[in-house]
């Protein structure tokens, strides 16, 4: 009975050790494996991010509508504000937000998204990290072409000088470009940089030439180039929005072509981008967005330059995000700007391309040198 018992107490530790090497091995196979240690999760939670940032920016530039229409000389409470708004009834504050308000708000959120989006384009591009619009020309284009419209016309006022800044501006970058594009290369960085140093260079000597010839010239070109956004008209805005849209619509959509650009343009060619095509589309959509917003209230400094840095900081180097968090942050950066202006100086006022210098430029120095964004 021993001996039967053995080989029964063998064969049944034969059996549990082998159920459980069975279950061993049936337990590792079934085991779900350990989530790959790829960017996925990564990637998604990014997104989010990018997204209520976005959201936020959005809400940003609301407040900062709400408190350009608001504060002023005389401030208006902000149920009159509403009222005003939506069921206005003929008052002196209404009167006030609708005639003169309103349109600059609308103003300085167009010409701030035109400038942020400008300026990121602009570095992106060019690959140069403390690059603005007015490297290519555009703002010096559009200063000589508005002293020669008072100089040689005798044309006064923004709706004459208007259309001579836009097409100053135009002219210039397409100069530029011309002038950066000769060479078997083509347009390239370098070239750029170099041809907008050269003609801006150029266009500026001649303003201040024809500026000491003529004291109504330099009446005007003075007040034109501190930059403001009190454009009150609504029909002259109307006539400018077209080309703001048209530069902001081809400005997102160079999104792609910067990510590819900026993994080097041999990197972009194997992608199967066509870099020239994309440069000149890029450069177009500069011209136009700084073009209009030059024409319309003069050169806005400043802005070009930190709002992609800020961007880039909150967004990531992927252009698809930085472009639209230029736009908003733009928009907002001028409107309160121009609300510190008028806040600082009461009853008058600070023009905003004063006040962007003051607080810009602190700002972006101690944003370079505690973070280093000035790396593309």
């Amino acid at each position: 009975p021993r001996d039967a018992r053995k080989p029964t107490s063998q064969q049944a530790g034969g059996v549990r050790r082998e159920q459980g090497v069975d279950v061993t091995r049936s337990a590792t196979a079934e085991a779900p494996p350990e989530p790959p240690v790829t960017g996925r999760a990564r990637v998604a939670a990014r997104r989010r991010r990018r997204l209520l940032g976005i959201a936020i920016l959005a809400g940003l530039l609301l407040v900062s509508c709400l408190l350009s229409v608001a504060i002023g000389s005389k401030v208006i409470p902000f149920g009159e504000v509403w009222s005003g708004m939506f069921a206005p009834s003929g008052s002196e504050n209404d009167l006030i937000i609708r005639e003169l308000r309103i349109p600059r708000t609308i103003v300085g959120a167009l010409v701030g998204a035109a400038l942020g989006l400008a300026g990121a384009l602009m570095q992106g591009y060019t690959r140069n990290p403390i690059a603005d619009p007015g490297i290519l020309g555009i703002n010096q284009g559009a200063a000589l072409a508005v002293v020669l419209a008072v100089y040689l016309f005798g044309i006064g006022g923004i709706y004459g000088t208007v259309w001579f800044g836009f097409a100053g501006a135009l002219l210039g970058a397409l100069a530029v470009f011309a002038i950066g594009s000769v060479g078997r290369g083509g347009a390239t960085p370098v070239t750029l940089a170099l041809a907008g140093a050269a003609i801006s260079y150029l266009l500026q000597s001649i303003t201040s030439a024809v500026v000491l010839l003529d004291q109504q010239s330099l009446e005007t070109y003075r007040f034109w180039k501190i930059g403001s956004i009190t454009v009150t008209d609504g029909a002259l805005v109307t006539q400018v929005l077209p080309f703001l849209i048209v530069g902001l619509v081809l400005g997102l959509a160079n999104a792609s072509g910067l990510n590819a650009l900026s993994l080097g343009e041999d990197v972009a060619r194997s992608l199967g981008h066509r870099v020239q095509w994309s440069r000149r589309l890029g450069v177009t959509a500069i011209a136009v967005l700084v073009g209009a917003s030059v024409a319309l209230c003069g050169p806005i400094a400043f802005v070009g330059l930190v709002v992609p840095h800020v961007a880039r900081y909150f967004a990531g180097a992927d252009y698809r995000w930085v472009l639209p968090f230029s736009l908003f942050i733009g928009s907002s950066l001028v409107l309160l700007a121009d609300v510190a202006g008028r806040v600082v100086a009461r009853p008058s006022e600070i023009q905003v391309g004063v006040m962007l210098a003051l607080i810009g430029a602190p700002f972006f120095i101690a944003l370079v040198r505690r973070r280093k964004l000035v790396r593309l």
